[in-house]
Parts: C-alpha cells; structure tokens; sequence
C-alpha cells in the first residue's frame, strides 16, 4: 500500500528511546525514494498522454497517486526533522563532543551538520562574552547540590579556590554552576534533588 513504508519510517523513530538514536534506516528510505518517483513519473505519464486531463477517468488515480506523493514527502521529512531535533537536543545535553555510542549513529551529513551548528553556537556564546548558555537551562532550587562521583576525575578547583579531591564513589556539596559540566559528562550525578540532566536520567540514585 503507498505510504506504509514511510510511515514505518515514522514509528521506527518514535519507538527510539530519547536518549539513544537508531542509525539512519538508508534502506528504508532509498524504497519510500523509489515509491515516490514511481508515483511521479506514473501522474507525469497520465497528464502528459491526455490532451484534456479533466475530462479523463484517470483523474481519481492521478489524484490518489499525488495524495500518496504528498504523504511519504511529509513522512521523511519528519523523519529526518525529528533526527535533527534530537541532535540538537544532545548538543545542550552533553556537550560539544557526543558520546560514542551516538557518534556512530550519526550520518555522515548530520555530523557535518552537528559540526556547523556547534560552529554556530560557539560564535553566539562568544558575542554574549563567553556565556555559556547550555548551562542553567533549568532554574535550579538551590546554588550547591550534593553529587558523588562516578569515577575518578582528580582534582577540581573552584571559583574561591578552593581544591576538592573528586574520587570514585566520593560526595561532595558543590556549586551548581561549577559541577553541572561533570555531570553532563558522567563524571558525577545528584545525590538529591530533581534530576535535570537527561544524562543521568538512565542511573537509578540509590
């Protein structure tokens, strides 16, 4: 049936969890092409073989084809708007460098595109002096948190300069704006509070 293909395309995305992304199903999408210059070339015949479309009986057929046409284009469209959405939304979430197992995943042309937006971001935070506006998307409650490490990181000096010893499985109280890029970086996680960081939505805080 026309379309079908493309709306498997749809739901395939869907069904990823958020804070994974399924490879680009290239196959699917080279049939859902085929299917659409199929179509095409199929209206393109019937018009140009009659001389008065209008009064042709295969008016009902040209219309379903376009119909068809119409959908499979907003489907992959949405495919891939939906693709790109997420990567951006990896982008606040984790950093200028994404995790390995999403960098494989990337295509080649969304990480030429990941790698222009990124060019783009870092141009506005440095027209804004610097700031770093992926950090704070949240208000948060409070200005410290209580973290523990997740892993060895060494020593981490803070903006009073004071020098904190972040060692596996070790807590500390912090402030927020000076352990949320550790956070982003799995290098640590709250020990309390709301979880904001959808990089460690996937640990369970005992």
């Amino acid at each position: 049936m026309f379309g079908s293909k493309a709306v498997v395309l749809v739901k395939e995305h869907k069904r990823c969890p958020p804070e994974q992304l399924n490879p680009v199903n290239e196959d699917l999408l080279r049939q859902v092409f085929n299917e659409m210059s199929v179509l095409f070339e199929a209206n393109k015949t019937d018009i140009e073989n009659k001389e008065d479309v209008r009064d042709n009986k295969t008016i009902p057929s040209i219309h379903l084809r376009h119909s068809a046409l119409e959908m499979d284009r907003r489907c992959v469209l949405a495919y891939l708007k939906q693709r790109l959405n997420k990567i951006t939304e990896f982008r606040w979430n984790h950093g200028a460098v994404l995790p390995e197992d999403i960098q494989v995943n990337l295509h080649e042309v969304e990480k030429q595109w990941f790698n222009k937006y990124n060019k783009s971001l870092a141009s506005y935070m440095l027209s804004l002096n610097g700031l770093d506006i992926t950090q704070n998307t949240v208000p948060p409650k409070s200005l410290k948190i209580q973290v523990r490490c997740l892993q060895d990181y060494g020593e981490l000096e803070t903006d009073s300069g004071d020098i904190v010893m972040l060692t596996q499985n070790s807590e500390h109280y912090l402030p927020l704006s000076e352990c949320e890029h550790l956070i982003k970086q799995w290098y640590q996680r709250r020990v309390r509070g709301v979880l904001n960081y959808s990089l460690i939505k996937r640990k369970q805080i005992n």
